[in-house]
């Protein structure tokens, strides 16, 4: 399999995030990136050559798959354990422990100054490192089919 550059593996990341499904070509690097059509929100017109491409390619195609809302959470709770601010990472973790609290944190960070920043850091951070080992694992597995 093929490995990907710093900036394909940030891009993989950025485009996971706002909900976006990610395929590598396992022979030639080629990313192909199409809508959750199952979401209902996208026109599968728009991506016709990137879906027949796929269907008609499927064996030489990895997914790379987005986080569960358990692993996003996770990185949630872990800004929130490492913020330097007492006031803060309280209403962090109060967010995080009441109903909702992806809709909860992402209001305290938005109002949070400075931190909003550090969050949007934090959180790019963490989908690089997640990116990174879905292909270090695509990759073990590949090999022990070959």
């Amino acid at each position: 399999m093929i490995k990907l550059t710093v900036d394909q593996i940030k891009e993989i990341a950025q485009d996971l995030d706002c909900g976006i499904k990610c395929y590598i070509n396992k022979e030639t690097g080629i990313i192909i990136t199409t809508p959750d059509f199952d979401s209902g929100y996208a026109d599968e017109e728009l991506w016709d050559d990137d879906i027949k491409e796929l269907e008609e390619n499927w064996d030489k195609y990895v997914e790379i798959h987005k986080m569960e809302s358990h692993e996003s959470f996770e990185i949630m709770a872990d800004f929130a354990e490492n913020v330097d601010s007492k006031e803060l990472k309280d209403s962090l973790v109060n967010a995080l422990n009441r109903k909702h609290p992806s809709q909860n944190f992402k209001w305290v960070v938005d109002n949070s100054g400075p931190y909003r920043q550090k969050w949007f850091d934090f959180k790019n951070q963490k989908l690089i490192e997640w990116v990174e080992n879905e292909l270090e694992a695509l990759y073990t597995i590949e090999k022990y089919k070959s």
